[in-house]
């Protein structure tokens, strides 16, 4: 285990879930506002990029009620963790394939989306087994 990974491995799995759901919540916010603007130089057709918003919304605020818990279900915090992992694996593929008029640009967009939210994965997949 690398010293960074050691060090996040003992974030406390409620903190993890905040910053999960603020960061969900907050680029969710922010694809629903330029959905529009970054249709061009992504190639991500609107009506997805609110979809996905709209999604992300969602899904913040869910994290956020699991982090509000007293405690925390080991299956919610599992739950959390899967569909991050699968949210992630899943964007990848999006940018690998051609179901969407993606840019380059708009593939490297979706990648390193598919890396934080893998990134989240792990962490709350780690703290949970760490707590």
């Amino acid at each position: 285990m690398t010293t960074l990974t050691a060090r996040r491995s003992r974030l406390p799995l409620r903190t993890v879930l905040r910053i999960d759901s603020w960061s969900t919540g907050l680029f969710g916010i922010a694809l629903l506002a330029t959905a529009p603007l970054l249709r061009d130089p992504l190639g991500l057709p609107t009506a997805v990029s609110m979809f996905f918003g709209l999604g992300m919304l969602g899904g913040a605020a869910a994290l956020s009620w699991i982090a509000a818990r007293p405690t925390i279900p080991t299956p919610f915090a599992m739950g959390v963790a899967a569909v991050n992992a699968v949210s992630g694996v899943a964007m990848t593929a999006l940018a690998a394939v051609d179901v969407l008029p993606l840019t380059t640009f708009g593939r490297a967009f979706l990648e390193i989306s598919a890396l934080v939210v893998l990134v989240f994965a792990t962490l709350e997949y780690t703290a949970r087994h760490n707590a």
